[in-house]
């Protein structure tokens, strides 16, 4: 393999890495076996730390492919805490709110989860890599500053409930969706639509376009497999 040329990996992210740790990682052990200095490394379509799941990893060349295939469609399978919401919408901070959930229902939450098939806006987190005046929002917003971020274009191509725990007040969705949706902001609307609130607990970013999760390589596999195949 010309990893200078240019090749495309695909790795199942470990949980509480940053997409940055695992480009690093990558790019370190790659050097190391090439004998180089410096290799471009990039990936294509950040993942949250407290996220796992499907990074595509481009090297060399083959990082002015990273525009195309941020854009392929994205599978994801998520879990919600009903009833309560933290600032960014998912795990990284404590709970700042807790709100009724004796009326939610599993129909209720179907009926909520459906309304946000096809085309929708959304409003990406305050804790989130949008740029506001050449700022990164999460910087702003873990200053204290007031972040306000217009809302976006997106299309939702699949949604479904795929498990509702009544008695924990968790439902856990699969989506496939468009490039630059937030699902942190997803669980936060719909816990919005059940006249609640909601913040995520698990995900999992199961497809990029046609590289399926189960296809990808575990971190701590790549010295060996680097091994077998340069």
């Amino acid at each position: 393999m010309d990893f200078i040329e240019g090749e495309i990996l695909c790795f199942d992210k470990p949980l509480r890495w940053t997409s940055f740790n695992l480009v690093a990682k990558i790019r370190s052990q790659l050097c190391h076996r090439l004998g180089v200095k410096k290799l471009k490394v990039g990936h294509a379509g950040t993942l949250d730390p407290l996220a796992t799941g499907v990074m595509v990893v481009c090297t060399g060349k083959a990082t002015k492919r990273i525009d195309e295939l941020q854009a392929h469609v994205k599978e994801y399978v998520a879990t919600l805490q009903l009833g309560a919401t933290t600032p960014c919408f998912d795990l990284e901070k404590p709970i700042d709110q807790t709100y009724p959930t004796a009326h939610i229902t599993e129909t209720l939450v179907r009926e909520a989860v459906n309304k946000f098939l096809g085309r929708i806006e959304q409003v990406p987190p305050a804790f989130s890599a949008c740029k506001i005046e050449g700022k990164r929002a999460y910087d702003l917003a873990r200053r204290g500053k007031e972040v306000e971020l217009k809302p976006k274009v997106l299309v939702i191509d699949e949604i479904e409930l795929l498990d509702f725990n009544q008695e924990k007040m968790q439902a856990t969705i699969r989506v496939v969706c468009s490039k630059g949706t937030y699902i942190r902001a997803l669980a936060r609307d719909i816990g919005q639509a059940l006249e609640s609130g909601a913040h995520l607990i698990a995900l999992r970013r199961t497809r990029v376009g046609d590289v399926r999760v189960e296809n990808c390589m575990k971190v701590e596999d790549f010295p060996q497999w680097l091994e077998n195949n340069s």
